[in-house]
């Protein structure tokens, strides 16, 4: 069944020492009210590594229903004075006291990547994940996904890996496109990037159809779905943040 989702993707800024609280705070506290608001689900919420790239952040993203659910999403938080859900003001300043700001963008699914409830029934979680985002001459986001998942799919297969998420980024020239591979340990993540910097067909394929790459690695929240295997629920919460 193709995928007709919509996602939001974030890069985010983290103060000081407060990843671990931020994440928790996203994971347990903002999913489960997202969910039966929105019906928006978390794909996942990871923290970079800080040797691969900014830190210390995370990446987090949600699943909306297609373009009908963001949309509803957007009127949900944005139709009042504030720009926010007055019912979330407790939450949106408990928030301010983990993050400084960030980045975001909507990412639209190759047909055949995965949603998250399909991926947590796979099992399809791992020990590290390769996030790439890739520039693209305008026009070829989809040719991309399609080349990574037939050429280099097969390339990082004999490696373990797994590519579980194909994204083109909307809302502007469809010249970005994002990858998630999954990787079951740090051993087949350096075995693959060993013999990717040796050479192999894949590089040469990959450098001829994009204008850029930029990997960095993830590792899950503690309680990312891909990790648990399930949506964050209200038994996650804490609500030290809620006035009710």
């Amino acid at each position: 069944m193709a995928n007709d989702k919509v996602y939001i993707h974030e890069f985010i800024d983290i103060i000081g020492h407060n990843r671990a609280d931020y994440m928790h705070h996203m994971t347990a506290n903002w999913s489960p009210i997202a969910q039966e608001e929105r019906h928006q689900l978390c794909y996942g919420v990871w923290g970079i590594v800080g040797s691969t790239g900014q830190w210390p952040a995370t990446v987090n993203m949600w699943e909306e229903d297609g373009w009908d659910g963001l949309a509803r999403s957007f009127g949900h938080e944005l139709g009042h004075a504030h720009l926010q859900d007055p019912k979330l003001a407790r939450w949106w300043a408990r928030a301010s006291e983990f993050r400084s700001g960030g980045f975001d963008r909507i990412l639209v699914p190759a047909p055949w990547s995965p949603t998250v409830e399909e991926l947590c029934a796979q099992g399809a979680g791992g020990v590290v994940y390769a996030h790439d985002q890739v520039t693209v001459p305008a026009g070829t986001a989809g040719d991309y996904l399609a080349l990574a998942r037939d050429s280099g799919g097969s390339f990082y297969a004999e490696h373990g890996w797994r590519l579980i998420g194909a994204f083109e980024t909307a809302l502007r020239n469809d010249d970005e496109a994002f990858l998630l591979w999954s990787i079951p340990s740090w051993e087949q993540w350096g075995a693959a990037e060993a013999a990717l910097r040796v050479g192999h067909p894949w590089r040469e394929r990959q450098r001829a159809a994009v204008t850029d790459v930029k990997r960095i690695l993830l590792v899950d929240a503690p309680l990312s779905p891909l990790r648990i295997g399930r949506q964050p629920g209200r038994a996650d919460r804490d609500d030290s943040w809620s006035e009710e």
